[in-house]
């Protein structure tokens, strides 16, 4: 309530922090080089593909209103927008599922009233956006974005795990509608006839598969045994997009005498063709002259489809927006709150007040272009971030290491190499020396320092081998990665035939590897994986790397708090299924703001819930293995002696290991007990 009675002061604040690194935004881009390039096709691929596939499904849902056009021109108009106006560069956008969902309960509400009908679906879906703009911009005006941090890590979890469901559903329902004869369809036709339709659906099982298991393996590239580290990170950036491009090759791969229906491909309108025209002639202007509560003398400028929305469902409209603006407020700002995690360690401020004010523009334009909304999308915004942090660690290393390297040629002593190279990451990194720089690098010193007592010259600090462990993540801040990703975005519309070419099954394989490679590192799948180990075998989860709740909550307590989550996700999955009210399933997400803060702590010790609610994910190293620390602070130096190369420091690789699939970083103790490991295999025998 206090932050209602300075309105306006988070949006104040929020311009002045950024226009102060404004111009530095553009020119670390720009002294970025090429480089730069290696990130932005590499976030590309990642926002292209999702918006693709979920064109092809508002097309399916909606009855060809929408398609992939609308979704890959509302993308890339907010991105190149966002990009440049944005309080927050990083943080990439795109049409998303809950979007897609909310404009098919809208669709659907729309097509069955006679009044709106198909032909005024998009005019009112128009005014929904206009009321959720409205909203959006008095929740950026009141300070609202105060409240995100009150959506902790159990409704992040929820929602994503939501999402997933959704996106299984929505492959299955794919693969199993290739079975069928398409609405609208003739089944005189050859493709439709039974054997070809039983033909398109076990091709469509086999492509879908195909395209979940080689992606998730190809995401996975970087922790292979064979090939060089810049194979294998090639593989791990790009491999999911070369897959989608392998399978829809192997489709092409078929005897002359099957049907060319077989098997079915995107349906995407051109952009010369009538059904993409209709939306960029939607805001032609006419005046109107209105009566009754405006004055006649007064002419007021209405969009001509929008005019034709009888009033009832104009102020109607507002329902629907209500939930949307809730929506995009809550989904908006968590993935910007996760592209500028604290352990990324970026420099310049946040800007959420502001940034919400701007999706509120940006969602208004888009509703009177007749295109879905786009706002700020996971796991796509960390992992921009994350691509960024290792092309600046490059940048860093490479001169950190060149400047040791060059005292070590002129036998400087290990205190003036330290000196050195601390001088070089303040030039790269900080304007002024600051405090918390040598306490990052306070590591680092030790271990240049540490050999001086080395008798082994084996064993002496080499740069070339041992900073790696050393080094603090940073991130390269700048705009252009987004702003040139967003507009590769809009010229692949030119690739519409191209796009035309991929098999639907290959969209379904997609939407189930989005939904299987977003569950590592959900707290909530891994607990509930958890309650499926039998009490003897349960020692080998605190033998490998485990989740701190392990060592520190009670197992009866871990079950009921994930028993809890499970009903609670069974329940916002069924009201998706509610034909109309099911608009209103954001609802429960906002309910469990109260529930966190009223009920949840009367049935939980404080302490346990902190830990099953964390606002950190923090993790711990199993009592035997001798894994690789995911805090770069607590790295051992690379022995010498060891055959590996360099590649398996490769920086990717480092960051790989940081970041769960949903782009949260990490924190990696040693084990609070040790002696747990005992206690359960002496409690739990075999």
């Amino acid at each position: 309530m206090e932050s209602m009675k300075s309105p306006f002061k988070g949006i104040i604040k929020d311009v002045r922090g950024r226009t102060a690194c404004y111009k530095d935004d553009w020119v670390s881009g720009l002294c970025s080089g090429l480089r730069i390039l290696a990130p932005t096709f590499y976030i590309f691929f990642a926002s292209a593909l999702p918006v693709i596939a979920f064109g092809e499904q508002l097309s399916r849902d909606t009855d060809g209103s929408l398609s992939t056009v609308e979704t890959l021109a509302s993308t890339a108009i907010c991105g190149i927008i966002h990009s440049i106006l944005g309080g927050q560069p990083l943080l990439i956008l795109g049409v998303a599922e809950p979007t897609v969902i909310m404009y098919t309960y809208l669709y659907n509400f729309s097509k069955g009233r006679e009044e709106l009908g198909q032909k005024l679906f998009l005019a009112w879906a128009g005014w929904v956006c206009v009321w959720t703009a409205l909203l959006l911009v008095l929740l950026a005006i009141c300070n609202a974005a105060t409240i995100i941090f009150k959506f902790t890590r159990i409704a992040g979890e929820l929602f994503g795990m939501l999402i997933s469901v959704l996106f299984i559903q929505e492959a299955v329902r794919g693969v199993v509608s290739e079975f069928n004869i398409p609405k609208d369809e003739s089944s005189k036709l050859e493709k439709y006839q039974f054997q070809w339709r039983y033909a398109n659906g076990l091709l469509s099982v086999i492509f879908s598969l195909g395209v979940l298991f080689t992606a998730l393996k190809s995401r996975r590239a970087r922790s292979w045994r064979y090939g060089t580290g810049w194979i294998r990170g090639f593989i791990a950036d790009y491999g999911v997009p070369l897959m989608v491009v392998l399978w829809t090759a192997l489709s092409y791969v078929r005897p002359s005498e099957v049907p060319s229906g077989v098997p079915r491909r995107v349906h995407v309108p051109l952009l010369s063709d009538a059904e993409s025209v209709h939306h960029w002639t939607v805001i032609k202007f006419r005046s109107l002259q209105t009566a009754g509560f405006i004055s006649s003398a007064v002419g007021l400028l209405l969009l001509r489809d929008m005019g034709k929305v009888p009033l009832t469902y104009i102020f109607a409209a507002l329902i629907p927006a209500v939930m949307i603006a809730g929506l995009y407020f809550f989904d908006h700002s968590v993935a910007s709150q996760m592209a500028q995690q604290k352990e990324f360690n970026l420099k310049n401020p946040s800007a959420y007040h502001y940034d919400v004010l701007l999706l509120g523009f940006m969602t208004l334009i888009c509703g009177l272009l007749g295109l879905p909304p786009s706002n700020g999308v996971l796991p796509q915004s960390p992992m921009h971030t994350k691509s960024l942090a290792v092309l600046r660690r490059q940048l860093i290393r490479k001169k950190m290491v060149k400047s040791a390297k060059e005292c070590i040629g002129q036998k400087a002593s290990n205190s003036e190499i330290y000196g050195r190279m601390h001088a070089v990451f303040l030039e790269m990194d900080a304007p002024s020396p600051d405090v918390s720089v040598h306490m990052e690098l306070e590591n680092l010193k030790q271990a240049v320092m540490k050999s001086d007592d080395e008798e082994d010259a084996k064993k002496k600090f080499d740069p070339e081998k041992h900073i790696d462990a050393y080094l603090p993540v940073r991130v390269n801040e700048q705009r252009m990665s987004n702003l040139i990703q967003s507009i590769l975005v809009g010229v692949s519309m030119c690739a519409l035939p191209l796009i035309k070419r991929i098999p639907t099954s290959v969209l379904w394989g997609y939407f189930a590897y989005m939904a299987i490679d977003s569950l590592p590192g959900n707290q909530f799948w891994e607990r509930m994986l958890l309650l499926f180990i039998t009490p003897s075998r349960r020692y080998k989860v605190l033998e490998g790397v485990h989740a701190s709740f392990v060592e520190v909550v009670p197992f009866k307590q871990i079950a009921i708090f994930t028993i809890f989550q499970f009903f609670y996700l069974l329940i916002c999955f069924g009201v998706t299924w509610i034909p109309i009210a099911g608009i209103l399933f954001p609802l429960p997400f906002f309910l469990l703001i109260g529930i966190r803060q009223r009920i949840l702590p009367k049935l939980f010790q404080p302490n346990h819930l902190q830990e099953l609610d964390a606002d950190e994910y923090e993790e711990i190293a199993g009592a035997p293995a001798r894994s690789r620390s995911l805090s770069l602070m607590e790295r051992e130096p690379l022995d010498v002696d060891s055959e590996k190369s360099e590649d398996d420091f490769y920086d990717a690789e480092i960051l790989d290991e940081m970041t769960t699939n949903r782009g949260e970083l990490k924190l990696r103790t040693q084990s609070f007990k040790e002696d747990r490991l005992h206690q359960a295999r002496n409690t739990y025998p075999l």
